[in-house]
């Protein structure tokens, strides 16, 4: 790779770098592209010269989150069994999570952009969140013997995926309620295993209890 583009490319992440904290702080009204350069040590113009505009930048920051999940390659595989597949999406999802320096930045941003919506989070949505969403839900639904629409299914999914996002949002009150807990890469895989674990049973005993029920029952859905 020349030398420029080399330096060029270094820019950019140390921008994406400035901008997330910048961000996480105060919001994409509240932070400035003065301050996000001057914390990425780049010139003034260098925000509209490698993203167009401070929207675009904001909106690649929320794509670089979602990137960080790192389920793509689980979410893929069309041949392993449901139960495997979720199992690795939820170890994949915890240690993307924690993978960085600091796990709670994507969800400092998330409250800003909830308090505060911008046209961005509707582009990374479409773009990134939805298909993943819309496999898990499949994945789920294959456990359980239910469309991937179904109201219990999409249950099941938010439940599964709350268990894993608290580990980060709670991070503040889980330190004076449990000081012991350091989130090692073991740790975080053991907390993965057991959320797979707990949701697993609740998945096969659910379907395992619709068996049970006539077969009308079983294709009523809830109101």
């Amino acid at each position: 790779m020349p030398a420029s583009r080399t330096a060029a490319e270094g820019t950019r992440e140390k921008l994406l770098d400035a901008a997330e904290q910048a961000f996480a702080d105060h919001g994409f009204e509240g932070a400035t592209v003065r301050e996000i350069c001057l914390r990425a040590g780049a010139n003034i113009a260098a925000v509209n010269y490698y993203f167009g505009d401070k929207l675009n930048l904001y909106t690649e920051v929320l794509r670089r989150f979602a990137r960080k999940l790192d389920v793509e390659a689980a979410l893929s595989d069309r041949t392993a069994p449901p139960e495997v597949v979720l199992r690795a999406i939820i170890r994949m999802r915890l240690r993307g999570m924690f993978a960085s320096q600091n796990p709670d930045l994507p969800f400092r941003v998330m409250m800003h952009e909830w308090a505060h919506p911008t046209p961005a989070m509707d582009r990374v949505l479409n773009e990134t969140l939805r298909p993943l969403y819309d496999r898990f839900r499949d994945i789920v639904g294959a456990i359980i013997g239910l469309p991937r629409d179904h109201e219990t299914t999409r249950l099941c999914v938010h439940s599964i995926i709350g268990q894993a996002i608290h580990y980060v949002q709670g991070r503040p009150i889980l330190a004076k309620l449990w000081p012991e807990l350091t989130m090692t890469p073991e740790q975080v895989d053991r907390i993965a295993d057991h959320i797979a674990d707990f949701s697993l049973a609740y998945l096969h005993t659910f379907k395992s209890a619709r068996r049970r029920l006539p077969r009308d029952a079983r294709e009523r859905k809830r109101p």
